[in-house]
């Protein structure tokens, strides 16, 4: 019998890479090429107990798909610098936009369907909204290089005539949830949160530094990592049963629509370990402060105009799930 394809996934030992290696196992996908850096000993619980059939490090991907010509049915690209604190544009440059390119350049020759991931950060501070509108993604100024190079991407893909059959860039919004244990810094409020209640009892919140915003009312669109691996499993299913026209290529936003505060995040993660709130206000930093976003909210009109219709985790239901079933117990996806 001949091979099954490979699904490659890229960032397959990160957060949202490895929770999508987790849902395409739970779908019976166990051809699957994952990708990464894999030397980093802190994701290795990411990814171990997964099924797979390769694991390729990420630098030596082409020369791999070069020398072992694998049928492939479909790539999703989540590998990426995501530090938004790392200011050398180089190194994103090199992860974020270069090395996209070769997959994309992939994908087209070999007529391969294509997910990456693309991310709310290039809006900026938001003065030109948050559409997902391809008439927009040249405007627009992201604060940090993280952002930077991931719209520069955009902009290339959208200006390329030769492109994959079928693919989504998917501008995530705040994504919190499991698997993300590795990240320190850079992992989301909730995760920061329970470890603040674990230690102290308290969570420490910036001040609102900004007219009509009260303390802790900053807005954010914070979406569960379950409905994002979801919404890319529904879309590979429509690529690759033939579904996807290619009049519904292009970017999408991925958050939930509804924004909601620091102190309704905070709040739910008391609640999931049953606890009563306890909240103290510190002042944001000021080398920080000109680039702090105050509002996010994604306009999911594309995504269920493409015809994605399911609802989504509710804040509450999100962080109660991710504090009881994971953090609580250190357990992964």
């Amino acid at each position: 019998m001949p091979e099954q394809p490979y699904i490659i996934v890229t960032g397959a030992a990160g957060f949202i890479g490895s929770c999508m290696v987790q849902y395409l196992n739970e779908f019976g996908f166990h051809q699957l090429v994952l990708v990464d850096d894999f030397g980093i000993e802190a994701k290795r619980k990411n990814w171990e107990h997964k099924k797979y059939a390769h694991i390729v490090e990420r630098y030596n991907l082409m020369d791999w798909l070069n020398d072992h010509q694998p049928a492939v049915a479909c790539v999703i690209h989540l590998g990426a610098r995501t530090d938004t604190t790392e200011f050398d544009y180089s190194i994103h440059e090199a992860l974020n936009v270069q090395y996209s390119k070769e997959v994309w350049q992939y994908c087209t020759a070999l007529n391969i369907p294509l997910i990456y991931a693309s991310s709310a950060a290039t809006y900026g501070d938001g003065a030109l909204g948050y559409n997902d509108d391809h008439a927009v993604v040249a405007q627009l100024h992201p604060l940090n290089p993280y952002g930077v190079s991931k719209n520069e991407f955009d902009k290339w893909a959208l200006a390329q005539e030769e492109q994959p059959p079928c693919w989504a860039g998917l501008k995530f919004f705040n994504v919190y949830g499991p698997n993300e244990y590795h990240k320190g810094r850079m992992a989301s409020v909730i995760w920061h949160a329970f470890n603040q209640i674990q230690k102290e009892g308290v969570v420490k919140l910036f001040r609102s530094h900004k007219e009509g915003f009260k303390d802790g009312e900053q807005l954010r669109d914070f979406v569960y990592v379950k409905d994002v691996i979801k919404v890319m499993g529904w879309m590979m299913h429509v690529m690759l049963n033939g579904a996807w026209s290619a009049a519904k290529n292009g970017l999408y936003n991925l958050g939930t629509g509804k924004a909601r505060s620091f102190n309704d995040l905070v709040k739910a993660t008391f609640a999931g370990l049953d606890k009563a709130p306890n909240i103290v206000f510190i002042d944001m930093p000021e080398d920080i402060r000109d680039k702090y976003q105050y509002f996010t909210e994604a306009n999911m009109q594309k995504l269920h105009h493409a015809g994605y219709t399911d609802d989504f985790y509710s804040l509450e239901e999100g962080v109660n799930d991710y504090v009881r079933h994971y953090l609580a117990t250190m357990q992964y996806f």
